[in-house]
């Protein structure tokens, strides 16, 4: 397994890695958001198969945000998920965030706050579509 920190990763990828794991991916997504983000995280078999994501951004300060967590369907439960949290966990780190911010629907809970170390605050949402 390779793990690169903004590693080459295409939009097309990205959209089989989705299916691949039952999400509905939306082609071009990926094209749009790249320029917004602070860094991301891939994780690659061998011969190059994108297996695991995820997306980082930040507000420029003390605020980095986990988005989009993603493992192949066939490779789950094999510890990629976590390892590429915790890259980007060091990334974030190094670029002098404070604060590594996740959401996460709630059958997630036990591998953000078991495996990959988060802790449960309070927050707040609003729905806007």
């Amino acid at each position: 397994m390779k793990l690169d920190w903004r590693g080459e990763v295409t939009d097309e990828e990205l959209v089989d890695l989705t299916v691949s794991h039952g999400g509905s991916p939306r082609a071009g997504w990926w094209n749009e958001i790249r320029p917004h983000s602070f860094g991301w995280v891939t994780a690659r078999t061998d011969d190059g198969l994108l297996v695991g994501f995820v997306n980082v951004v930040s507000d420029g300060g003390d605020h980095a945000f986990l988005l989009d967590t993603k493992t192949r369907g066939s490779y789950q439960r094999q510890g990629i998920a976590t390892q590429v949290v915790a890259l980007a966990r060091e990334h974030a780190r190094a670029a002098g965030h404070e604060w590594l911010h996740v959401d996460f629907d709630a059958h997630l809970r036990t591998f953000y706050f078991d495996a990959c170390g988060f802790e449960p605050t309070d927050a707040g949402l609003i729905k806007l579509r």
